[in-house]
């Protein structure tokens, strides 16, 4: 099944925050996902004297929710797979998915490694991911979590629609969000707004006018007892790999 609609999720104006350079922050991304997530730091040439992007583009390919993801620091994360269950395929010929955000995309490799230790800042642009790293910490720590989806919401600014990436999820105590670029505490939501994303996204952005709002597929990482239980056995549990 090909996927239509290529998802930009970059963060609000006002919550822009500096980095080093694209290459730490494409190399923090990394960090704040692993372990458990497939993920590689590429380096790509531009040719395009117009666009968003500099001649050399330094930038994360991660999988999440059965699909390719795309992060620089410039905007954000968008989905990079154009068709659905063929993960395979398209980690091993990335050259396509590029061109198709990008024609002026022409060779890739991957980046150079990392001279010391990840930035610990805020991640430019960096919802989408803040919000899984942040889903796999309360996981990890035990949390009781059900049902964790991650909701794009898409609000009227300036410069045309703008994308902000926040999490919701359930426990036993109800319904929750979380935006932890903003606050590192989830807020209690109304049972009733579940299944509804623009409830939801208004609630995430009090004061804008939410234009649209839809969910991203998202993955439930292992708990800690699950991770105990494959260790017990003798399995692997899958860390971050490399083509």
């Amino acid at each position: 099944m090909k996927i239509f609609a290529r998802l930009l999720l970059g963060v609000l104006p006002g919550v822009i925050a500096a980095a080093a350079t694209p290459l730490d922050s494409a190399r923090q991304a990394q960090a704040m996902l692993a372990p458990g997530a497939w993920s590689r730091v590429i380096r790509v040439e531009n040719a395009a004297s117009r666009g968003p992007y500099p001649a050399v583009v330094d930038a994360l390919v991660f999988e999440e929710g059965g699909i390719l993801w795309f992060y620089t620091a410039t905007d954000g994360t968008q989905s990079l797979s154009l068709h659905w269950n063929c993960l395979a395929e398209e980690k091993n010929d990335l050259g396509p998915l590029l061109q198709a955000i990008e024609p002026g995309f022409g060779s890739f490799h991957d980046a150079p490694d990392a001279t010391g230790p990840p930035d610990n800042g805020p991640l430019p642009n960096g919802c989408f991911i803040e919000c899984l790293a942040a889903l796999r910490d309360r996981a990890r720590r035990g949390e009781p979590i059900e049902h964790p989806r991650l909701l794009s919401c898409y609000a009227v600014a300036p410069a045309g629609l703008r994308g902000h990436t926040v999490l919701t999820y359930e426990t036993p105590g109800g319904l929750f969000l979380l935006d932890p670029g903003r606050s590192p505490e989830p807020r209690a939501m109304p049972r009733q707004f579940v299944d509804d994303p623009m409830a939801l996204a208004s609630a995430a952005l009090p004061g804008a006018t939410v234009a649209r709002a839809r969910w991203v597929p998202t993955e439930l990482p292992p708990q800690p007892a699950q991770v105990a239980s494959l260790n017990s056995f003798g399995s692997r549990v899958p860390g971050r790999q490399r083509d």
